[in-house]
């Protein structure tokens, strides 16, 4: 019995060192600094509504990344510069705009705080249940993070 509960502790300790170091070394995580606060969450059948204020400072980005539903951000304060997985801007969103992400793993985008303040972003994710709010990947050959 404490064999088995051994490997059995040691397999899943081996498989989350996997998943942590694999998903760092290939993943392009947010650049320092980059918060996200929860404000809200709700589930409504098999749905997650969820609303966190993110803020990135100057010079930094939200790595490279993809959300399995709709994202909606509101940019509260600073500007977004958006990317998509071709290294061109989609999109520049200065303060009082809206973004929306349509989701799916065909949707990899990055964004960036080009400016001198804070970006601050108040996003609701449209989620099915128990999905991450993001899923990160590597850079798909962008010459910037």
């Amino acid at each position: 019995m404490r064999t088995s509960l051994r490997v059995g502790i040691s397999g899943v300790v081996a498989a989350a060192t996997t998943l942590a170091c694999g998903t760092v070394a290939q993943a392009t995580p947010p650049g320092p600094g980059v918060t996200a606060k929860l404000i809200s969450q709700v589930t409504v059948g098999d749905t997650d509504y969820t609303l966190r204020e993110i803020t990135v400072p100057p010079g930094q980005a939200t790595g490279w990344h993809y959300h399995d539903g709709l994202v909606v951000g509101y940019v509260k304060q600073g500007t977004l510069t958006h990317y998509h997985s071709d290294c061109a801007v989609d999109g520049v969103y200065p303060k009082g705009t809206v973004v929306r992400e349509p989701g799916g793993p065909s949707d990899v985008h990055l964004g960036r705080n080009l400016g001198d303040t804070p970006l601050v972003l108040e996003v609701l994710y449209v989620l099915p249940h128990g999905s991450p709010f993001s899923e990160d990947v590597p850079n798909p050959g962008c010459p910037f993070q």
